[in-house]
């Protein structure tokens, strides 16, 4: 196990050092700049563009841009924002908690509804349920995270009234209740996809535990068949979802971009954004490294989890 987590934790910290590089890469090569907003001040001059591009290290070439920025994160120092001039840390910080709060809402729905979905579907295999469930999860697979949420914004906030158009909370109310309901559609939109693919991966899953050998055995003994489903059958179908889990964050990082745009929530995926339309490189790179280490290190708890929870598992 520990020659596991050391070999691990380098391929981390490489991999984290490649996306660093090309991250730094693409985004000072792409057209345009932080001094683009500038150039359009009426009575801009290019002496004053020239300092404050020395002021921003801008005029330096790229490699010892990129030497400096690696150098001051590494630290804890992710330098200033182009923008309002804040700290990188304490704008992510402050747009950190809503992101969270929506991933977490949307996982717990997508686990919930999906297991649910999926053993029912295994054990009720070919019925009308499955194939519903199979017709909804490839419904719900192709729909655009965007064209759903304005659709449900249509529906339920303008038709129906039922639920607000989006923002955190309204103005002045600051309760949990006024959080948790705007918080039902853009968690129930960026839940979908998640418990179309946990669905079917949990019905696949516990398919090919009902069949074992040890399944049919429990069932010799004439146990009940809710103890042979939850004591036997969901406890092993459980542990193949362990890894899947890990490997669901970059899909909740890239659908709570698209969900936090369409809902104006104040979250990562608005104020990375809006950086990258202001080609705030600071807040753009933090954001990139943060996500990176996020996904990083969730595939690296997965596989730790899974040998955990398996004995048979031995990482070596």
């Amino acid at each position: 196990m520990t020659g596991f987590l050391l070999r691990r934790l380098g391929q981390s910290l490489l991999l984290l050092w490649l996306v660093s590089v090309i991250g730094f890469a693409v985004l000072h090569l792409a057209p345009g700049g932080p001094l683009a907003e500038f150039t359009l001040t009426p009575g801009m001059t290019a002496a004053e563009l020239k300092r404050i591009a020395h002021q921003m290290g801008l005029d330096r070439p790229l490699p010892v841009q990129y030497w400096e920025w690696f150098r001051r994160m590494v630290v804890g120092n992710w330098g200033r924002s182009y923008r309002d001039n804040q700290p990188v840390l304490w704008e992510i910080g402050a747009r950190l908690p809503a992101t969270l709060e929506l991933m977490i809402s949307s996982t717990l729905i997508a686990v919930l509804l999906g297991t649910w979905i999926g053993v029912l579907g295994a054990v009720r295999r070919y019925s009308i349920f499955d194939s519903l469930a199979t017709v909804g999860a490839m419904i719900a697979l192709s729909i655009p995270t965007f064209w759903f949420g304005l659709v449900v914004i249509y529906i339920f906030s303008v038709l129906l009234g039922w639920l607000p158009p989006g923002n955190l909370h309204t103005t002045g109310n600051s309760s949990f209740l006024n959080y948790a309901w705007h918080l039902i559609a853009p968690a129930t939109v960026l839940g979908l996809v998640t418990v179309a693919i946990w669905s079917r991966y949990m019905r696949s899953s516990m398919l090919n535990v009902i069949n074992q050998d040890f399944v049919r055995t429990a069932r010799a003994k004439g146990l009940p068949q809710r103890v042979v489903l939850l004591r036997h059958s969901l406890r092993n179908a459980l542990l193949p979802m362990i890894a899947i889990a890990g490997l669901q964050l970059p899909t909740l990082l890239g659908g709570a971009l698209v969900t936090e745009t369409v809902f104006t929530w104040p979250g990562m995926g608005r104020l990375f954004l809006d950086s990258i339309g202001y080609r705030d490189y600071p807040v753009v790179m933090g954001i990139l490294m943060l996500s990176a280490l996020m996904v990083i290190g969730s595939n690296l708890v997965a596989d730790i989890l899974y040998a955990v929870a398996d004995p048979r598992i031995r990482l070596r």
